[in-house]
C-alpha cells in the first residue's frame, strides 16, 4: 500500500485510473469527511477515471493515515506543531499535492472535507481548476446546541470498542442517520470500520474545530470569496448538513452552481451514484 510522508506524518493514498487514449489526463483528488477515509470515494472515482487520474487519500489521523502521535515520523518537531484546525488540513493537502509533484488538480470533497476544500480553494487558488463540494453549507452558531453536540461527540469518540463491528446489523443502525436510501453492505461496514479506527485526538479535535463559533462566522466569508468554478451538491433529506444550508452557501456567490439530489441523505454519491455522477460530469463538461 502506498504511503507518503506529509509534514512529518505518513499519509495513505491510492490512484484509480483507466487506460485512455488521452495522454496526461488531469488529476482529480478526493477529500473524505469526518471519521471516514478515501474508501467511500472509490465507486465515484472509478466512474470518473476515464476522464481523470483519480487520487484518493486518507487525511491525517483518519483511515489508514497516521495521527500526530505516531512514533514513526522522521520529523517529530513538525508533527508536534500540527493542530486539528481545518486550516491546518488545507496545508496538509497542499503539501501532499506538492510531494506528489502535481501542479494543478480538480477537487471533489465531502462534508468536513468540503469545508477543508473550500478553505483550500481560497488559500491555494493557483492549484485548482474546478471543485465539487458535496454536503456542505453554512450554519448559524447556537451556543447551547454546539455545547450539546460537542459533549455527545466526545462520548461517541471515546466509547468505540473495536468489537462493535462484529454485532449483527450494527453497521445498518450506525449509518441510519446518515442515509435516506440504503447503500451496499460493504460500504456501510467500511465506514463503520473507519470510524472505529480513527485516531482519538484527530476525531475529537476536528469535532471541535469544524463545528464551532469561529467556523460558523468564517464559512460565509469563504464561500463568498470563492473564485474557482464550484459545484455544490446536497442530499434532499440530509440530516447532517441539510440542503437548505448548502443552498444558503451557494446564494452567496454567483460562481457556485447548486444541485440537490432527490431522495438522498448525507452520502448522495453512494445513495444515487448514477444521478450524482451525471450531475458532476455535466458540470465538468462546461469546463473551457
Amino acid at each position: 500500500m502506498p504511503y507518503i510522508q506529509v509534514r512529518g506524518v505518513q499519509h495513505y493514498y491510492e490512484w484509480i485510473t483507466t487506460p485512455s487514449a488521452e495522454q496526461n489526463k488531469p488529476v482529480m483528488i478526493f477529500v473524505h469527511g469526518w471519521a471516514g477515509s478515501g474508501r467511500y470515494w472509490i465507486s465515484t472515482a472509478k466512474v470518473l477515471s476515464t476522464q481523470f487520474d483519480c487520487l484518493l487519500y486518507d487525511m491525517r489521523g483518519f483511515g489508514r493515515s497516521q495521527g500526530n502521535l505516531s512514533q514513526d515520523s522522521t520529523d517529530a518537531s513538525k508533527v508536534s506543531e500540527l493542530t486539528y484546525e481545518l486550516d491546518e488540513y488545507t496545508h496538509d493537502l497542499a503539501a501532499f499535492i506538492h510531494a506528489l509533484q502535481i501542479e494543478r488538480v480538480y477537487i471533489s470533497a465531502h462534508s468536513m472535507g468540503a469545508s477543508i476544500a473550500t478553505l483550500f480553494l481560497n488559500r491555494y487558488p493557483e492549484k485548482v481548476e474546478r471543485a465539487i463540494l458535496t454536503c456542505s453549507g453554512i450554519f448559524e452558531y447556537d451556543e447551547k446546541a454546539f455545547a450539546a453536540f460537542h459533549k455527545f461527540g466526545g462520548y461517541v469518540v471515546k466509547f468505540r470498542p473495536r468489537w462493535l463491528d462484529k454485532i449483527p446489523f450494527v453497521d445498518q443502525m450506525f449509518m441510519a442517520r446518515f442515509l435516506h436510501r440504503s447503500i451496499p453492505v460493504a460500504e456501510r461496514k467500511a465506514f463503520l470500520q473507519d470510524f472505529l479506527c480513527a485516531d482519538y485526538d484527530a476525531a475529537l479535535g476536528t469535532i471541535f474545530t469544524s463545528v464551532s463559533k469561529e467556523q460558523a462566522e468564517l464559512m460565509p466569508e469563504e464561500f463568498a470569496q470563492l473564485k474557482i468554478p464550484t459545484l455544490l451538491i446536497a442530499g434532499e433529506f440530509d440530516q447532517i448538513i441539510p440542503a437548505a444550508m448548502g443552498q444558503q452557501a451557494a446564494s452567496l456567490n454567483k460562481g457556485i452552481e447548486f444541485a440537490v439530489i432527490p431522495q438522498t441523505g448525507h452520502f448522495p454519491m453512494l445513495e444515487d451514484p448514477v444521478i450524482y455522477c451525471q450531475i458532476v460530469q455535466d458540470f465538468l463538461a462546461d469546463s473551457p
